[in-house]
């Protein structure tokens, strides 16, 4: 019960990990849905998923997960391949926009941060303000980072098919019925862990020079 019991014993941070995974999964899968409608397939916006309206993008087991282990998913955004001009190239574009929204995102939240860094502003009160957000910067980090991961179904997958040579695309495609038994091997190996976290920390120290990582 990680979130629950974080909940009673420092609820601001518990508060801030919850909407920072929240906000974070939202602008993830309305990104996709934005970029694939923008690319001529409704599919998304059909489904009530081009909006930024939490309910609409949030798995209702993944956000029971997000309480009870403090990691949670959202539903994914579906599209049709076959109303895009480009089926190789608009994939990848599709599936990469999620996580350059959670990139986005952490570097906007970040931007005060470093004005007031480089600027020699910053104090004590920023700081302060700073032990939350920063909560909110690394779980956007970490969304955009493992989602990146090019084994299905994460959009690394179709992110990386989208920029392999035709002969090899159909090749790698073929890989992908058996992507989720090699993701959960890698979860519980912690192979995934030792290869992401050291991406993310370099990315969270980008954006927050002098600040220590929150987890």
């Amino acid at each position: 019960m990680l979130i629950l019991s974080l909940l009673q014993t420092n609820p601001l941070v518990a508060l801030a990990f919850i909407a920072g995974l929240v906000f974070g999964i939202t602008i993830h899968e309305f990104s996709h849905a934005l970029v694939a409608y923008r690319l001529g397939d409704p599919t998304a916006k059909l489904a009530g998923r081009l909006n930024l309206n939490p309910a609409s993008h949030l798995d209702p087991i993944g956000t029971i997960a997000l309480l009870v282990v403090g990691m949670g998913w959202g539903k994914p955004t579906p599209f049709d391949p076959f109303n895009l001009r480009n089926i190789k190239r608009d994939s990848a574009l599709i599936s990469v926009a999620g996580a350059l929204s959670n990139f986005l995102f952490a570097s906007i939240m970040a931007t005060p941060y470093l004005i007031a860094y480089y600027t020699g502003a910053l104090n004590q009160s920023i700081i302060d303000v700073y032990q939350i957000a920063a909560i909110a910067i690394w779980i956007n980090l970490i969304l955009g980072v493992f989602n990146l991961t090019p084994v299905s179904p994460l959009d690394g997958f179709k992110v990386l098919a989208g920029l392999l040579p035709r002969d090899w695309y159909y090749d790698f495609i073929q890989t992908e019925r058996y992507g989720i038994f090699i993701l959960v091997l890698l979860l519980f190996t912690g192979v995934i862990g030792r290869i992401l976290f050291p991406i993310v920390s370099v990315l969270f120290n980008f954006l927050m020079p002098g600040f220590s990582a929150p987890f």
